[in-house]
């Protein structure tokens, strides 16, 4: 006998340990494609919630420069509203997600007034750091005040507002650096804090000291990805356009000379058509690349646009000793992306093949179902000297070409295009035997994750 279970646990059990509680919250803050904010509501949610640790409140601060900035407060305002949260966290069947959007809309309602309030506070963590909450951060240690209203330690203004009782301060580790802090209290049960309590929250304070740091550095490698993006940008367009432009400029000198002959001048002329025709290629496909936008379009047969591709001057010339065979199996599956775009794909992909095969060479376009119930596979072929390995990991790249007078965007078009129908592109090649390219489209407009 066989039995099937989900990896990720899906329903809050109220009665499972503590730390089985903690480690199912955590792992939704991994799973989910949540913002920085979300999973750290995960992260007080796993605090706060029932038979979790079980504190009644979180209050979570931000490192920002020098100061230590109020961000979000979790939990009831009140018995009453804390006996209200716990009757819908104990509705059967309710999910770990389910409790995670319940606490959001707690955090988002007009009149939370703790929320508000929190996000007004900020801490000095230089000239203040030796008062509560800025001790734990500087400190980098967890400190458990008792009887706040007679620790003179304790800040005037964060007194007034977490009140008289007992807290918890755990700093937000992340290797060397401390990112924030939570503060936690059982301000409605009166319940004491435990040291059982104090090692599962310090836990968490590191997975979210951890989930902080992660979140920040992904975002500098965006940010330095983007930037070398448009280096890599202004690069290319200097060295494409360079080049044409001085072309241009000399044949004009040369054409206002005094002496130039009309024969020359014809010359020079169509020397600049054919210039100002590249220059006019770079900017077309350029822009295209940077404008790829699909709308909601009804399923499309895939004949028509192969048909108008294939019939059009340009790859007729490119035709010309070489064999194209179309390979379609019949009753294939219609595409839900938008002709026009999947028309310069293949044309892209079609430019390419005939330019790889040699003289006498063939091009097979094949077009076949993914599966039963699948999508359509559409294939294009050639019958040149293929991929190099060398250059495999790099042909999807942007400004790469193995091309002389490539501009290196064909493949980074056909790819966006795919990934905008909710497929993909894939290929195939070898020294020596040729390469082919897949596009893959799904049967529902987007393949199901």
């Amino acid at each position: 006998m066989i039995e099937r279970m989900n990896v990720l646990a899906q329903e809050f059990e109220p009665d499972a340990p503590k730390e089985l509680m903690l480690l199912s919250f955590i792992s939704q803050s991994f799973f989910q494609p949540f913002s920085l904010e979300d999973n750290l509501l995960a992260i007080l949610s796993a605090l706060t919630s029932g038979s979790g640790v079980g504190f009644n409140r979180a209050m979570l601060f931000l490192v920002e420069g020098t100061k230590l900035q109020g961000r979000l407060w979790l939990g009831p305002r009140s018995t009453e509203e804390a006996r209200n949260i716990w009757q819908v966290l104990s509705t059967p069947g309710i999910g770990y997600i389910d409790i995670i959007e319940h606490n959001r809309a707690l955090l988002n309602r007009p009149e939370n007034q703790l929320s508000r309030r929190v996000r007004e506070l900020s801490f000095d963590l230089e000239e203040g750091g030796d008062r509560i909450p800025s001790l734990a951060t500087r400190s980098r240690n967890i400190i458990l005040v008792r009887d706040a209203d007679q620790e003179p330690a304790v800040n005037g203004g964060f007194r007034e507002l977490i009140g008289p009782g007992e807290f918890l301060c755990i700093p937000l580790l992340a290797r060397d650096e401390v990112l924030g802090e939570v503060v936690l209290d059982n301000a409605i049960t009166r319940a004491p804090i435990e040291r059982r309590d104090i090692k599962l929250a310090s836990l968490v304070g590191l997975i979210a000291g951890n989930v902080i740091a992660m979140a920040r550095m992904h975002r500098r490698v965006t940010d330095m990805e983007r930037l070398a993006a448009m280096g890599e940008m202004a690069a290319f367009l200097t060295h494409q356009l360079r080049n044409p432009l001085t072309a241009v400029g000399g044949f004009v000198d040369q054409m206002a000379a005094p002496r130039a002959s009309d024969r020359k001048k014809k010359r020079n002329l169509r020397i600049i058509r054919t210039e100002i025709k590249r220059l006019e290629e770079i900017i077309f496909k350029i822009a295209h690349l940077m404008k790829v936008e699909l709308k909601d379009v009804p399923p499309r047969d895939i004949r028509p646009v192969l048909d108008s591709v294939l019939s059009e001057a340009g790859l007729a010339l490119k035709k010309r000793r070489r064999t194209v065979v179309l390979d379609l199996e019949d009753d294939l599956p219609p595409i839900v992306c938008d002709p026009f775009y999947v028309g310069e794909a293949l044309r892209n992909l079609m430019e390419n093949a005939l330019e790889a095969a040699p003289e006498q060479g063939t091009v097979v376009i094949r077009g076949r179902r993914s599966g039963p119930g699948g999508g359509l596979v559409l294939s294009v072929e050639d019958s040149g000297p293929g991929i190099p390995d060398a250059v495999r990991d790099r042909i999807f790249l942007p400004f790469f070409s193995t091309k002389a007078k490539g501009i290196g965007l064909g493949l980074v078009f056909v790819k966006r295009v795919m990934e905008a129908c909710g497929g993909r592109v894939e290929f195939e090649s070898g020294p020596g035997r040729g390469a082919t390219f897949n596009l893959y489209f799904p049967a529902e407009g987007r393949y199901k994750e």
